[in-house]
């Protein structure tokens, strides 16, 4: 899978917020009071822990916002796997503006790193099943483009993005409408023909009713593996099914054999612990 930049156009936005977040109303105090003004430094990228690298784009542009003469050469891209000690990039420039933007770049850097090396735990424990590991809309506010950028970057792909690029019936707008039927009858009386419609079911029985319905896709929550089977066979590769609930690397690999097309995971993005990852002077 070919992982695409984000346009910066995504980025700089919540990067400008953060840095004036830090920036408060004086600026680096410490910085400006201790390092000259003209000073130039060399600092490095490191791994600290291992793991899988995302967000040197937004690093970057943490960076080079707050000077434009800095330059970073990027030895391990996003996508990466590394170990302790790994250079990860070579950041020059002026020296004071490398401490200013260091917290915020790596605030970026560090959290999507974590969100990568998660996806990536996932993915590995799934290796050579059909199933692919994919997010949810459990994400940051405000920073769902970026963490749904790093699930890509650990080999994952994404759910959906927000509430308008699909529909998904879930088992509260089930019962505000009375039963499947009539939530999916709903649905698809009101969307157009290029969205698919998925529909949470917790039960065959339920499964059963909405593949009469016309759907495109099944999440099935919280199901057990032979459960997880059993509605494999009834898909008949008819609708793409979805495994969900508290799906960890080591459960998994048995969800996965169940032969589900997709395993949805929310912690990868809201729980993620970040990658340790430093920036040395060289």
């Amino acid at each position: 899978m070919t992982l695409n930049p984000l346009l910066p156009l995504m980025y700089e936005p919540l990067v400008r917020t953060a840095l004036l977040e830090d920036l408060g109303r004086a600026g680096d105090i410490t910085a400006d009071a201790i390092v000259p003004a003209d000073q130039r430094a060399a600092l490095g990228l490191r791994a600290r822990q291992p793991g899988v690298v995302a967000g040197l784009d937004v690093a970057r542009c943490a960076f080079q916002t707050i000077s434009p003469a800095i330059r970073i050469e990027i030895e391990r891209p996003d996508g990466s796997v590394v170990a302790p000690g790994d250079t990860i990039a070579t950041i020059k420039g002026p020296a004071r503006a490398l401490l200013t933007g260091e917290r915020t770049a790596l605030n970026f850097l560090c959290h999507l790193s974590g969100v990568a090396t998660a996806t990536a735990s996932l993915v590995s424990a799934v290796k050579g099943t059909r199933a692919q590991i994919v997010c949810t809309r459990k994400t940051t506010p405000g920073l769902r483009t970026l963490e749904k950028y790093a699930v890509r970057a650990g080999g994952g792909g994404n759910h959906r993005f927000g509430l308008d690029d699909a529909v998904l019936i879930k088992d509260n707008h089930i019962a505000l409408a009375g039963n499947i039927r009539t939530a999916i009858e709903r649905a698809k009386a009101h969307v157009g023909h290029l969205v698919k419609i998925e529909v949470e079911v917790d039960t065959l029985a339920q499964f059963e009713e909405a593949l009469t319905l016309g759907i495109d896709a099944v999440l099935l929550d919280n199901m057990t593996v032979d459960d997880l089977r059993q509605a494999v066979a009834m898909a008949r590769g008819k609708v793409i099914t979805e495994a969900s609930g508290r799906i960890t690397a080591a459960t998994a690999p048995a969800i996965a054999a169940a032969g589900v097309d997709l395993i949805s995971v929310g912690w990868v993005t809201h729980s993620s612990a970040a990658l340790d990852i430093g920036l040395d002077y060289l």
